[in-house]
């Protein structure tokens, strides 16, 4: 296949080792973008970088980082400032956690906190600028279904994927007119390498979706331009009518008057 890299921009991609990102990273390599893939384990990322190279004619940059990691996260912003080929960010890193609100510790608290909000916020921070400057560009924002139902009780985790969403839609209100398409996708369960890593076992948990399947739907919805993404809700009108009930509960809110429920014992 020829290197389309002239007229296409290089996608970095976060959390590229495994699952979601290694899977985005082919697909984009499929369509003849140059790459550049993060994430901690070097060795799986030379091996997925050499296969790319191999099947499909794209330059692959491996940049090994941990986005918990000060100086690691530093290094890829400034990558994604300073290359100007970089026109997509695939913001996939992230981590799930097991056990109640109770059982957390502080130390595993602030991490999840720090890749799942924390990076992701600060490298779309460091793109977006270069981005709005050249008036073109993508971030893609892995945020959750979680992020919609703390009845999940995964109550951390599924925070900083509403966050996630609410930052989403945020940027995509202040930048959709500077030409910089932000889309967020919100998997459900999704067979990656995270539940294993978080230590909880879903041996008997639901059927949950292959990964190939949510990345192609996901890029269905990256194509058509679609602000959320959510590749395992059916019925897409029960999207809109939340969103419709909540811009008309802001609608009803009088900033200088408690309502009058509020105003007896």
């Amino acid at each position: 296949m020829t290197n389309q890299s002239t007229t296409q921009p290089s996608v970095l991609i976060t959390g590229a080792s495994t699952g979601i990102g290694a899977v985005y990273a082919e697909r984009f390599a499929r369509r003849g973008h140059d790459l550049v893939l993060v994430a901690r384990d070097r060795a799986k990322l030379e091996q997925l970088a050499g296969h790319l190279r191999q099947q499909h004619g794209v330059a692959v940059d491996v940049l090994a980082a941990d986005l918990t990691q000060a100086d690691d996260l530093a290094a890829v912003e400034t990558r994604l400032r300073d290359d100007a080929r970089i026109g997509i960010l695939i913001n996939n890193a992230g981590i799930a956690q097991s056990g109640s609100f109770t059982e957390q510790t502080a130390d595993s608290v602030e991490r999840l906190i720090a890749l799942n909000v924390t990076a992701l916020t600060r490298l779309a921070s460091a793109v977006t600028p270069r981005l709005v400057q050249s008036g073109e560009g993508s971030i893609v924002n892995i945020s959750s279904v979680v992020g919609l139902a703390p009845e999940f009780m995964m109550s951390v985790y599924g925070a900083t994927k509403a966050y996630v969403l609410f930052l989403s839609q945020g940027m995509s209100l202040e930048l959709a007119s500077k030409g910089i398409y932000v889309q967020a996708v919100l998997p459900a369960g999704t067979y990656t390498e995270i539940w294993q890593r978080a230590g909880i076992d879903i041996s008997s948990a639901s059927k949950m979706m292959e990964v190939g399947e949510l990345v192609d739907a996901a890029l269905v919805g990256f194509d058509r331009r679609e602000l959320v993404t959510i590749p395992p809700l059916q019925n897409a009108a029960r999207w809109d009518a939340l969103d419709t009930a909540r811009q008309t509960l802001l609608a009803d809110i009088k900033q200088d008057e408690a309502a009058a429920r509020y105003k007896s014992a």
